[in-house]
């Protein structure tokens, strides 16, 4: 099939307009990754200056949620949008993002890039993530219990092992640059004196919350959408608010309708992209849900 429209920016901003929305700071991408990894090491100290299973379970998910924050950023990196520089953009996108959570920058960028072309047809290699939506909700608990229990971890590290990637997993065949990252955050910790971190506040979020929450991204952005002609339907708004923000979907990664029609825009513009789309009218042909237990309401409705 061809590839799906665009939407050409001038035909709905100024030159003036359009230039601040799409522009590549050098410096806003690289405060984002280091707010990722600080907040992932804050979250870790929460757990080890108040040991308890509350502050655990909270640094769980909050390690969990900055790890998808990772490979969204990587995904900025895919679209060149990290950074103005491409070889800084390209090695922070590899070595800060994609590498630590099992991806690589480049396999993904070229899977990824094919989603766009062919968003929501026969061609589109993420399509089997939304095509069998709406399920019921005893199908979507059984998911929910394979992801928390670890099951959906080690099935997707088994496929990077063995070179069989499913749509949507953020992890490839290629595990050199993964061991290489782990294996000097595991030395870090352990020159630190907190070896245990490692297994129990990195691969454990990595093995329960970051499958759950990835899960939850992939069904808000297209299952249930109805994609039709127009590039704003290709893909879901949903209004997350902030403790969505902060557990599920950091990164502004909730506007994928704006992205989808917009590609290259950096992640931290696209509020005021939504915002002024929204202001031209364009908020009827935009699906957009108010939040994500609103989302699963309609993707596993009974």
């Amino acid at each position: 099939m061809p590839a799906v429209a665009r939407i050409d920016p001038k035909d709905i901003f100024t030159s003036e307009e359009w230039a601040p929305l799409a522009k590549r700071s050098s410096w806003r991408g690289l405060v984002l990754v280091a707010g990722a990894w600080g907040l992932i090491v804050a979250a870790g100290a929460m757990f080890v200056l108040w040991p308890n299973p509350l502050t655990y379970v909270l640094a769980v998910m909050l390690i969990g949620a900055r790890q998808l924050g990772l490979a969204i950023l990587m995904h900025d990196a895919a679209h060149g949008a990290l950074h103005s520089n491409m070889a800084v953009n390209n090695w922070v996108g590899e070595w800060l993002c994609a590498a630590p959570v099992g991806a690589r920058l480049a396999s993904y960028r070229d899977y990824h890039l094919k989603h766009h072309r062919f968003t929501e047809q026969a061609e589109d290699p993420d399509l089997p993530l939304s095509a069998p939506f709406p399920i019921t909700r005893k199908s979507f608990w059984r998911k929910v219990i394979r992801d928390l229990t670890g099951q959906t971890f080690f099935k997707q590290r088994g496929a990077q092992l063995f070179g069989n990637r499913k749509a949507g997993e953020i992890v490839n065949s290629s595990t050199a640059h993964f061991l290489l990252t782990n294996a000097i955050l595991f030395a870090a910790l352990a020159f630190a004196g907190y070896w245990w971190a490692y297994p129990a506040l990195w691969l454990v979020p990595m093995a329960t919350w970051l499958p759950l929450v990835t899960r939850l991204r992939n069904i808000a952005e297209h299952a249930c959408v109805k994609a039709q002609e127009h590039p704003l339907t290709h893909a879901r708004t949903t209004l997350a608010n902030p403790i969505e923000r902060l557990l599920i979907a950091p990164f502004w990664v909730h506007y994928h309708a704006e992205h989808h029609a917009f590609m290259h825009v950096p992640c931290y513009r696209l509020t005021k992209l939504h915002n002024a789309l929204m202001d031209r009218g364009y908020w009827a042909q935009v699906k957009i849900s108010p939040s994500y237990a609103a989302v699963l309401r309609e993707a596993a409705p009974a």
